[in-house]
Order: structure tokens, then C-alpha cells, then sequence
């Protein structure tokens, strides 16, 4: 397979995808459709909180790492595993990046901190 459709099926599929987060978030608590945690589906409040900051930084993120791997597919003769990697890697930071954030603002049950 051509590198660059492959990086276009996965890393493009990402970037596709947090666009139509971004600019769609999820309004009410689904099981479908957003960022699900049993945290984050306690109460609207932290569904919204999570859900926007979650698809505020994939967007980013995924924009960075689609740029990454297009180049990667032009200057790499052949790409097998790497497009992958660097969209589990976006994934997973977006991810630590949203719970990281949730730990400041709402405890473990999805109550607001009192600061």
C-alpha cells in the first residue's frame, strides 16, 4: 500500500474524526458518542467539562501528528507500524492530559472540588 494512504486511512481518519468532535461535541450523557468514563457520565457537568477540553486538545494534537506521519510517509521509503503508533500515542496523551485535568477541578465520583 502507498505510504501516503495509509497515513491517509489512519492519521487522516483521527483528524477527521476530532474535527467532527470539535465542532459536534456531545450535548447530553450517551453511551455512543464522546468521552466516556463512568467519571465523566456522573453528571452533566463533568460530561461537558471533559468533552470539551478532550476534543479541544485531540484536535490539536491530532492536527500535529497527521502532519507528522504525511511527512514521515514521504521521506520513509516504506511505513508499517509508525502511523499507528503515533496515533495510539496521540490518543493516549489526550487522554492523560483530560484526567490529569479532571483531577484538579472534580473528584473521583464527579463532585466539583471546593477550592
Amino acid at each position: 500500500m502507498n505510504p501516503v494512504y495509509y497515513v491517509l486511512s489512519v492519521n487522516g481518519l483521527l483528524f477527521l474524526l476530532s474535527i467532527i468532535f470539535y465542532y459536534n461535541p456531545p450535548k447530553k450523557i450517551n453511551g455512543l458518542y464522546g468521552y466516556r468514563t463512568p467519571r465523566t457520565m456522573a453528571n452533566q457537568d463533568i460530561w461537558d467539562f471533559a468533552n470539551g477540553f478532550f476534543n479541544k486538545h485531540l484536535l490539536q494534537y491530532a492536527a500535529i501528528s497527521f502532519a507528522a506521519a504525511l511527512g514521515l510517509s514521504f521521506i520513509a521509503k516504506e511505513t508499517s507500524w509508525q502511523p499507528i503508533a503515533i496515533m495510539v500515542i496521540t490518543l493516549g496523551v489526550c487522554v492523560l492530559k483530560t484526567e490529569q485535568e479532571l483531577n484538579k477541578y472534580y473528584d473521583k465520583e464527579g463532585n466539583k472540588l471546593k477550592k
